[in-house]
């Protein structure tokens, strides 16, 4: 879907690269991460793929075609979700979404959409009046609004609800399963490994790691299993290797003479990964 190739990118007020070099490719119908933390040029590289900057360096291909061939009808195939939502304010949602479908050729059954999310009924009420969870919600509507083929969304769940997050998630899917394909930028482990086919980090301007949720826990975790378990009057902890683990004649006996109280595999969580990775404490 994109190739970018040595991508380099400098604000003009400023004296160092924003982007320094970047290397990577977003399939055809898979959802790609890009992580990092804040200020590395995450959303300076959504802004130059959806052609809000442009002077960059480097090249950039969408479909085998240079992005700056694309003109408006480059517009028609993708969706935008900024991280934040912008709308009118003294609009209804309902007025809010019929001036943006004026701008396509193609555009969903909103109605459906927020009616899905939760909005339907409040469809009528200015969104000045929203709160910014519903705000939040509107932005991913606008975001379908005409019917795209490439996601970009940045922090499509942040703020809401485990209902409402848990909704925002399972469309993600289920546009991804028609065939589409999403750049997701967020901050939210638990949506990287729930939705993410691969993960970019991000750091300082380049790519440093590249690849699946599962390899990346592989790569940076321990092959090993604790189990926890009573011993008489208290518990006890004991870790096993996961090579051969079942002609561990210790493990064997453990579990088949004690009373297992928990087993867990000793995986590195995304949060941690992205700590390692990134070298950052706090990615919040």
């Amino acid at each position: 879907m994109f190739t970018i190739k040595n991508l380099t990118y400098r604000y003009p007020t400023n004296k160092t690269d924003t982007l320094n070099g970047l290397n990577f490719k977003i399939q055809p119908g898979e959802i790609l991460g890009l992580l990092g933390p804040s200020g590395v040029g995450k959303s300076t590289t959504q802004n130059i793929l959806i052609k809000l900057l442009d002077d960059y360096r480097g090249e950039i291909t969408y479909r085998d075609r240079p992005l700056n061939d694309y003109g408006s009808e480059y517009y028609q195939e993708i969706g935008v979700g900024f991280e934040r939502p912008v709308h009118f304010g003294k609009l209804t949602a309902d007025e809010n979404l019929k001036f943006f479908k004026k701008l396509y050729t193609t555009t969903a059954d909103t109605d459906q959409l927020l009616k899905r999310l939760g909005l339907y009924q409040d469809r009528h009420k200015k969104v000045g009046e929203y709160s910014r969870g519903m705000k939040v919600r509107l932005n991913f509507v606008r975001a379908l609004l005409n019917k795209p083929e490439m996601l970009f969304l940045d922090e499509p769940t942040a703020g809401l609800d485990p209902k409402n997050s848990r909704i925002i998630k399972d469309m993600i899917q289920e546009f991804k399963d028609r065939g589409g394909t999403i750049l997701l930028t967020t901050h939210l482990m638990n949506d990287v490994e729930e939705l993410c086919d691969r993960v970019a980090f991000m750091v300082e301007g380049r790519i440093v790691e590249i690849n699946t949720p599962k390899n990346l826990k592989l790569a940076h975790g321990q092959r090993k299993l604790q189990v926890e378990y009573s011993n008489q009057d208290s518990t006890s902890l004991k870790e096993f290797g996961l090579e051969n683990l079942g002609q561990n004649q210790e493990f064997l006996e453990l579990i088949n003479n004690k009373k297992i109280i928990t087993m867990h595999t000793q995986e590195m969580t995304m949060d941690n990964i992205f700590i390692e990775v990134t070298g950052v404490k706090d990615h919040v």
